[in-house]
């Protein structure tokens, strides 16, 4: 151990003994001097020294008061007393109130007080030592709990809903490819389920086991995304208090899905390529590379060959990501799926909120195929949330139930046909009629109808009532 890294303040009244004090153990370590108590706490609030020697004897301020007000400044500080006199109920008062290491008289041996202040600088970095140890211990219990979250989560059931031939294109790619480590390219606008199938590639192949850990390429900045990636050396950079594992070596022998891919920059995009190729990563602040057996999966919203072409893109990643391309329909292309996809989301949703809901009407399933869903999946599930939220418990989900924007826009088109002419005007008829026999009260009429008051508003409403 290098003691001379490791500072000691001495505070005594006698010039005397502080010069000594300098001139015999500054070699041995940097030495701070104060001639009172005062003086002793205003370098205490600059300096943050391992071990304080204080007289007892002092104008003023004893060593005990100075001891005992030193421990709130620098709590972690070892103190050790001087004492000319045999004041034994001082050095008990100190002992007791000021958590004193040693007390040394004067006058001292110096050899014997050198050796009593390397054994209080050891004890000082022993302290900070564990407590470093403890903090990373902490740290590293937390890494452990997010990696079993991401384990927890990559175990979850993978079930994609869909019927329709698109889907049946899409679920037979999956099956090809889940069984290989080809790196896969998911394409399809947001919202349509592309973190699905590359958690359905990852269940259905060998890499089952192992963890399946995903990443918004968007949410982060460059010098970021790098560091979450790829890990870093402990002070690499400002904030970098410790090594850390990059989520290509957490999700080594599993797989690591990378959503966004066309939002990483050009020199992200090299590191990249060189996983890919090469199955090895460099730490920031690493010298060394290390090795990874981790199946990339990426995703993008993006036409990557338009992005190739503005040369946003690379086109070496590009064609290396390229190996196997999975498009993903959006909804507005396989509306026969929406009435499925509709009764499994109402599930989900209904447990997740425990809140029981009986199926959606005919009504409804049919107002939600003819809707084109910008946001496709995860706008249909949005929808069925908030009415969920708005049904009575046991009651269907019917139409009335859901947003006006998608009712209009649903409405939206060609004009209507004989048969939605018929239905209403049979609809405006209960209507009337239940409000006849309710005497214009639209709560009982609703109540009649089997409807909440809400969504006869919205009925009245659309049949121009």
């Amino acid at each position: 151990m290098d003691y001379r890294q490791f500072l000691v303040l001495v505070v005594d009244d006698e010039p005397d003994i502080l010069r000594a004090f300098a001139f015999n153990y500054g070699d041995d370590f940097q030495v701070l001097t104060a001639e009172s108590g005062a003086r002793g706490l205003a370098l205490l609030e600059t300096h943050e020294p391992a071990v304080i020697v204080a007289d007892q004897r002092m104008p003023a301020m004893s060593g005990t008061d100075f001891l005992e007000r030193s421990m709130v400044l620098r709590p972690d500080a070892v103190r050790i007393i001087l004492t000319g006199y045999t004041d034994i109920d001082a050095i008990v008062q100190a002992i007791n109130r000021s958590r004193i290491y040693r007390y040394v008289t004067k006058p001292w041996e110096s050899e014997e007080l050198r050796l009593t202040l390397r054994r209080a600088v050891e004890a000082f970095h022993l302290v900070r030592e564990n407590g470093r140890l403890v903090e990373e211990l902490r740290r590293a219990n937390e890494r452990l709990a997010a990696e079993n979250a991401y384990l927890r989560e990559s175990e979850r059931p993978q079930e994609i809903v869909g019927d329709s031939a698109a889907m049946h294109g899409v679920l037979e790619l999956v099956a090809r490819v889940a069984g290989s480590r080809s790196t896969v390219l998911i394409e399809g606008e947001t919202g349509t389920g592309k973190e699905l199938v590359a958690r359905a590639i990852h269940a259905g192949g060998p890499r089952r086991d192992h963890l399946f850990v995903a990443v918004n390429c968007a949410a982060l900045s460059e010098g970021l995304l790098e560091s979450e990636l790829f890990g870093h050396r402990r002070g690499a950079f400002t904030g970098a208090t410790e090594d850390r594992k990059g989520l290509f070596e957490v999700a080594s022998g599993g797989t690591l899905f990378l959503d966004e891919i066309s939002e990483t920059s050009a020199g992200l995009q090299a590191k990249l390529l060189r996983v890919l190729q090469e199955g090895e990563i460099r730490p920031v602040g690493e010298n060394r590379a290390r090795m990874v057996d981790t199946r990339v999966i990426v995703a993008t919203n993006r036409n990557l060959e338009d992005e190739l072409k503005a040369g946003r893109f690379r086109d070496d990643l590009y064609y290396r990501l390229r190996v196997f391309p999975i498009r993903l329909p959006p909804l507005r292309e396989r509306r026969e799926d929406i009435p499925a996809l509709a009764r499994h989301l109402l599930g989900r949703l209904a447990r997740q909120v425990k809140k029981p809901v009986a199926e959606p009407t005919e009504e409804t399933l049919a107002l939600l195929a003819r809707y084109p869903f910008p946001g496709n999946v995860r706008e249909l599930a949005n929808e069925l949330e908030r009415a969920v939220l708005l049904a009575e418990p046991g009651a269907p989900i019917t139409d009335d139930l859901l947003s006006e924007r998608l009712q209009e826009a649903a409405g939206d088109g060609a004009a209507p046909s004989l048969f939605q002419h018929r239905a209403n005007a049979f609809e405006r008829e209960q209507i009337e009629a239940a409000l006849a026999r309710a005497s214009g009260v639209k709560t009982h009429a609703a109540e009649e109808l089997g409807i909440t008051y809400r969504g006869l508003l919205k009925k009245m409403k659309r049949l121009g009532m």
